[in-house]
């Protein structure tokens, strides 16, 4: 997806957990960070590295990630 392309996953960052274009930053902390009613500049202001650009994919992924089923493994021995 075109829209998600500044979402990357290295398990050597951050655990491999969802992050804006390999930096430590998280989809999580910028969603979080928004929620709780931070604005976009207030982000930029603490993570000068986030442009504007990366905060509409976060919420993105964030919103697809939601809808998805994490299901458990089944043991076939």
């Amino acid at each position: 997806m075109k829209e998600l392309n500044r979402i990357t996953m290295d398990t050597a960052v951050m655990g491999g957990k969802p992050g804006i274009r390999g930096m430590r930053v998280t989809v999580r902390t910028i969603v979080g960070l928004l929620a709780t009613e931070k604005t976009i500049e207030d982000v930029s202001a603490a993570y000068p590295d986030i442009e504007r650009e990366d905060i509409l994919p976060a919420f993105t992924y964030a919103a697809w990630r939601s809808e998805e089923k994490d299901l458990p493994l089944i043991s076939w021995q």
